[in-house]
């Protein structure tokens, strides 16, 4: 995504094309399967650690153990739901230099570190893929979801930044994976019982990350009764909802 600070009409008709190509794809295949591949991740040796500041991201969908989802057909219609939503979350992190760390069903968490050759900070980036993830479900994804005569779905996206420790952890040559560790990966999972669905609600941290105009015109104060103090600062650390959405572009 060459600019952060909006969405372009090149990109969008690029997701349509993507999307449009993924229900040809989960169409074709077979839908239930035995057994699962679980692909190798990162390059760091197991057990060890990089300590980076990042901005983290959890995705959650709202209410989705609530769906119907007894018979065969009925999984496999969610199936199909979960398949083309989260092709299309997962490249747009990957759009935006993101990395996502997992997909856990029903939601996925990824993080951003700050791109050193625009100045463009990670809480920025963070919260402009966010923007293009809601404009994705609102214009793309959903009226898919819909057409084929399914429901469609609601998210909700929080997201903190702070510093964090990137690991490989398992065992060798069996399980492993990468894994955030750290209280800025602990306060942006547990931000999901304090946020609404299709909402985006930001800690502190990525408010203080964002362009002064994005703070003033597109977030409200949430609230400090969080459970988690700001030592920095001395009071206690805020959440706040992040109004905005992207224009979608028509030329």
């Amino acid at each position: 995504m060459s600019d952060p600070n909006k969405l372009t009409r090149a990109y969008l008709m690029k997701q349509v094309g993507r999307n449009l190509a993924a229900v040809d794809k989960i169409r074709e295949r077979s839908q239930l399967a035995v057994g699962r591949v679980v692909p190798s991740s990162g390059d760091l040796p197991l057990h060890a650690g990089r300590r980076i500041d990042a901005t983290v991201m959890f995705l959650d969908i709202s209410k989705f153990s609530s769906r119907p989802s007894w018979t065969e057909m009925e999984q496999e219609n969610n199936l199909r739901v979960l398949s083309l939503f989260f092709s299309e979350m997962i490249r747009i992190v990957l759009d935006y230099g993101g990395t996502v760390e997992k997909n856990t069903g029903d939601g996925l968490m990824a993080y951003f570190t700050r791109n050193a050759a625009s100045g463009v900070t990670s809480q920025q980036t963070a919260v402009a893929a966010a923007l293009t993830m809601f404009s994705a479900a609102t214009t793309i994804v959903n009226p898919l979801i819909q057409n084929a005569g399914l429901i469609p779905l609601d998210f909700r996206i929080c997201l903190d930044h702070g510093p964090i420790t990137i690991a490989q952890v398992g065992v060798a040559r069996n399980f492993n994976g990468i894994v955030a560790i750290g209280t800025t990966a602990n306060i942006a999972s547990k931000m999901l019982a304090f946020a609404d669905p299709n909402t985006i609600l930001i800690g502190t941290k990525v408010y203080e990350g964002l362009p002064a105009f994005w703070q003033s015109e597109y977030v409200t104060f949430k609230t400090a009764e969080t459970g988690w103090f700001d030592t920095d600062n001395n009071v206690p650390y805020a959440f706040w909802v992040y109004r905005g959405r992207w224009n979608i572009p028509t030329a």
